[in-house]
Formats: structure tokens, C-alpha cells, sequence
């Protein structure tokens, strides 16, 4: 048995009558290291352990008192202090109706490996070396590359125990490695910055030409960029935009959401809302996912939830909690930053069904329209909750099937609603990235570009 779930049951076990505890205790290790100009500009290393103790107390008719507290230490006076501070904090809570912790639910978990080894037996010397040779390469790769502003290791190693009163025992553990590489191109006084990156579950899965050329492409590439004028146009989004964009529309896929009214997907069961093309899943349990997990962050079996079948809206995904506020179960996709915070309903590998096209393919299927290598002003130009979607957008123009002239400076706009009506192919391309979406090249027609 793990250490951290032995503390866990420890917390759980000092339950007083009338009240349920639940205890998440985590511990963590991690590395990172930027190389800069041929040298090591940063190397950091930290490990962390901590504790977040939920206490619930029944108030009859009104529902139940939540308190909570963390503590960033698995010392025993400090989870102890912990403890009492949560059970404190409860006295003060407002009365709910449907908090209540997660109880076993029959769903079995998946049996998942996501640990590598390697990450931990990994010499830091090599780590640094990596860093190093990463920045090296790029500066050597093409004569416009002007500067890499920062070329990075970095790793991670995480263990995760959770039990409840209710019943409730999980334990997770999971590593990543990642490269990453920003890279500046220039020509005469124009500039344009690329970024590269490999992201593997242990240091030998790392790829260096992968990130350093993927970084020099997106750089090189966008020199001589200029405004186009205004038109609608079919758009091809490049993967890592395209994860961007999952993301976004999850948030309006959110069982809590929709029952606050706060999606545009409330009240819209059943109905065609996407082209048959476009079928959404959220599957933690696979393990190509980074965020892949055997049990979700209340210790229930993460699976595989179905959000959008064939274009038609299939389903949300719910916590306890708001599957509670829904009238429905927990479609176990709980999840928390870390000890420090309490759960709430979220996705962790969402994934598009594969078309039968890859990037290459859909541009020449395409043929003429506008391929966006990245965006910005998402938080401020898309709303979740309306639909409404403008943002600003690099790219090339895509002509007779291939990429051409580099644009900036322009804009695309349409709604989410209209946007997943109009999605012409979805990409066989998948690339499992940081996050909670894979990304895709995706196709969508009828776009409203705003350029010069």
C-alpha cells in the first residue's frame, strides 16, 4: 500500500459522528531547465507534498455544512491542524442540498501504466545536456534564425491517494517529460517567433528534431507576412489551435454549466448541433493522453463519455456535485489543481473521431482558403456562453491545395454554433498534447475573414 493512501484512511478514520471526511493528499517532484545563448540560464528542481481535507456535516432538512483546508505539508501536527481547520470551517458554511461526497459507483477502473521511470533515473546532467543540444540545434538550423529565446527540459512525477468516509480509496501516479524551443525568424526589420515542443511520458520518448524543427518552421515560414483583404473563406486549423478550440467548447459542454444556464448547449438534448463528421469523446482512460487518470479527482473510475455522436448532442459531464443540481450520476470527470483546491467538473482527454484525412490531404481537398498556425485574444473573443467567436489569427493562405503567402494581422470570426454546422473534415492527424484536448487539423467553411 501506498504511504499516501495509508495517511489518507488515517484522516478519513478521525471522522466524528455526524460528519463524513474526505482527504486528498498528493506529493509531487519536478525539474526544469531553460539554456540560453549556449549556456544554462535557469535550473530548478522541487519537491512538493500536501493535503486537502473536505469535512461535511449533515444539517437536516437544509442539506449539509462543507469546510475545507489544505496545507502544504504531510508533517502530522500540520495535516492535523488541517483537519481541525476544515471542521471549523464547516460551522460557517452555508447549508446545501447537493454537496455531498462521491460513493462507489460499481464502475470498474481501468488499469492504466503511466508511469516511466525514467523521468526519476534520468541523470540531471543529461537533462541540462538535452536543454542545451535543443538550443543548438535550432540557432544551427536555418541563417534567419536571429535568437532562440529560450530552449527547455522540464519533467514531472506525480502520486495522488483519496478516501472518504463514503467508502472512496484510489491512488494514482503518473510522469511526463517535455521539450520546448521558442525561435525568432527574421528578414530584414520583420520578426516572426515559432515555437517547438515533444512531449513524452519519459525522457527516451523526447524527440529533438521534432521540437527544433517544428519551431523553425513556424518562424521561417511567416516571414513577408501581410494583411489580405476581407472575405469568407473556408479555414484549415492547424492541431494545437484546434486543442484550443475543444477546450473552449467543452467548457460550454459542462453539466454545471448547462444547469446554471450558462452554455449554449442548455436545453438542446438530443438535437443535431455539429455535421455528421464531428463525434466528441472525453476518454481518460486512454493512456496517450497526458492527463490520463484510473480514477477521476473525487476517486471515482474515470471512462469514457460520449458529448457529441455523429453531429447530435449526446451528453455533459457531470461531478457529484452538479450531477446532484442535474438530476443525474456522476459521469466521473471530477477534477482539481491540486490539494490546495476542491473538485469540480472538467474533461481530461477530449478527442475528435477521426476523419480520413491528414493535414496534407484536407489542404489539397480544400484548395483555396486560409490555414491559421496560431490565435490570439481567445479569452476575450470567444464566449462559451453566447457562442460568439472573433479572434486574431497567423497563417498562410492555402491556394491550388498547398500553403502560400504568409498573412497577419487578420481576423476570423463566426459563432461556435455556426462553426461546428460548417465543419467540412476532421483530421486522421491526432497528436496527444499538453492539456485536456488532443489536437486535429480541422476544416470549417464559411468563415468571415477581416483583413485590410
Amino acid at each position: 500500500m501506498s504511504d499516501l493512501v495509508a495517511l489518507a484512511e488515517r484522516i478519513v478514520a478521525k471522522a466524528k459522528a455526524g460528519e463524513e471526511i474526505e482527504a486528498y493528499v498528493a506529493r509531487g517532484h519536478d525539474i526544469e531547465v531553460r539554456a540560453y545563448d549556449g549556456e544554462v540560464e535557469s535550473l530548478s528542481s522541487a519537491t512538493t507534498g500536501g493535503i486537502g481535507v473536505r469535512v461535511l456535516v449533515a444539517n437536516g432538512s437544509e442539506g449539509a455544512r462543507l469546510g475545507f483546508a489544505w496545507a502544504g505539508s504531510l508533517d502530522d501536527e500540520v495535516v492535523e491542524s488541517a483537519v481541525d481547520e476544515a471542521r471549523d470551517n464547516a460551522t460557517f458554511a452555508t447549508p446545501d442540498p447537493d454537496v455531498a461526497f462521491a460513493t462507489p459507483d460499481g464502475v470498474p477502473a481501468t488499469e492504466l501504466d503511466l508511469w516511466d521511470q525514467s523521468v526519476a533515473d534520468t541523470a540531471t546532467d543529461e537533462k541540462v545536456a538535452i536543454a542545451l543540444e535543443l538550443e543548438r540545434r535550432v540557432r544551427a538550423a536555418d541563417p534567419r534564425i536571429r535568437q532562440v529565446s529560450s530552449a527547455d527540459y522540464g519533467d514531472e512525477r506525480v502520486e495522488v491517494a483519496l478516501a472518504s468516509t463514503t467508502g472512496i480509496r484510489s491512488f494514482t501516479q503518473r510522469t511526463a517529460a517535455f521539450l520546448s524551443v521558442s525561435a525568432i525568424a527574421g528578414e530584414g526589420s520583420d520578426s516572426h517567433t515559432g515555437t517547438g515542443f515533444s512531449v513524452a511520458r519519459g525522457f527516451a520518448g523526447l524527440d529533438l528534431d521534432r521540437a527544433g524543427v517544428d519551431a523553425v518552421e513556424r518562424s521561417t515560414r511567416m516571414l513577408g507576412a501581410t494583411k489580405v483583404p476581407s472575405d469568407r473563406l473556408t479555414v484549415v486549423f492547424d492541431r494545437r489551435v484546434v486543442s484550443t478550440l475543444l477546450s473552449i467548447i467543452s467548457s460550454a459542454l459542462s453539466g454545471e454549466a448547462v444547469v446554471k444556464g450558462r452554455s449554449f448547449f442548455a436545453g438542446r438534448m438530443g438535437e443535431k448541433v455539429a455535421t455528421g463528421s464531428f463525434t466528441l469523446v472525453d476518454d481518460p482512460t486512454d493512456p496517450r493522453a497526458f492527463a490520463a487518470a484510473a480514477h477521476d479527482a473525487e476517486g471515482l473510475a474515470c471512462r469514457r463519455t460520449v458529448l457529441i455522436d455523429s453531429g447530435t448532442l449526446a451528453g455533459f459531464f457531470y461531478d457529484t456535485v452538479s450531477a446532484r443540481r442535474a438530476g443525474t450520476s456522476s459521469t466521473g470527470s471530477a477534477v482539481r489543481g491540486g490539494y490546495s483546491g476542491t473538485p469540480g467538473a472538467g474533461c481530461r482527454a477530449l478527442v475528435l473521431q477521426p476523419g480520413r484525412h491528414d493535414q496534407q490531404a484536407i489542404l489539397a481537398v480544400v484548395g483555396e482558403g486560409l490555414y491559421v498556425q496560431s490565435v490570439t485574444g481567445v479569452h476575450s473573443g470567444v464566449n462559451p456562453v453566447s457562442g460568439d467567436f472573433s479572434v486574431g489569427v497567423e497563417g498562410l493562405m492555402v491556394r491550388d491545395g498547398g500553403l502560400a503567402e504568409p498573412v497577419r494581422e487578420v481576423t476570423v470570426a463566426s459563432s461556435l454554433q455556426r462553426m461546428l454546422q460548417s465543419v467540412l473534415h476532421v483530421g486522421v492527424d491526432i497528436e496527444w498534447l499538453p492539456g485536456i484536448a488532443a489536437g486535429q487539423t480541422l476544416a470549417i467553411g464559411d468563415m468571415q475573414l477581416s483583413g485590410s
